[in-house]
């Protein structure tokens, strides 16, 4: 069985249906060798990057960077787990109200330091969530858990 994560932080409501689809699209009835942790950043410990195969990121764009919580759990974990995760395979959705590229790029840079590996085109939803972006969502968790189911990351 192999294990999957979902980390992410929402303040709003936005970053919460999307971590919620994201979910829903990494536990779809098709997948059944994949068992999924989903929590919230302030919830999330080193031993749960230890126990993961694969990380999903979620964090709203807050100021042009990540959300203080997804950085905390960064900060809270990375020295702890350091040496142990290498080339871990994560992705990222972001909601943003601007661009998202600096989220981006500063959870581009610490997942670096990580030395994880990423697997999938980052998700940004720009504005308002629709049926189509919660639609992406869920390919996003169905793609990063049929990949690890099928031993391909």
């Amino acid at each position: 069985m192999k294990k999957l994560l979902i980390v992410y932080h929402s303040k709003g409501g936005k970053n919460h249906e999307m971590a919620n689809a994201v979910y829903k699209g990494a536990t779809h009835p098709d997948i059944e060798g994949v068992e999924v942790r989903f929590l919230r950043a302030y919830d999330a410990l080193d031993k749960d990057l230890l126990w993961a195969d694969g990380i999903i990121f979620g964090t709203p764009e807050n100021f042009g960077y990540m959300s203080g919580a997804l950085k905390d759990f960064f900060d809270r974990t990375f020295y702890e787990v350091e040496g142990m995760v290498d080339a871990k395979s994560y992705c990222v959705f972001i909601g943003a109200g601007n661009d998202g590229q600096g989220a981006l790029s500063s959870i581009t840079r610490i997942c670096k330091g990580y030395k994880f590996k990423e697997i999938q085109e980052p998700l940004i939803i720009i504005g308002e969530l629709t049926g189509e972006g919660k639609t992406s969502c869920e390919e996003l968790g169905m793609g990063m858990a049929a990949g690890l189911e099928a031993g391909i990351f």
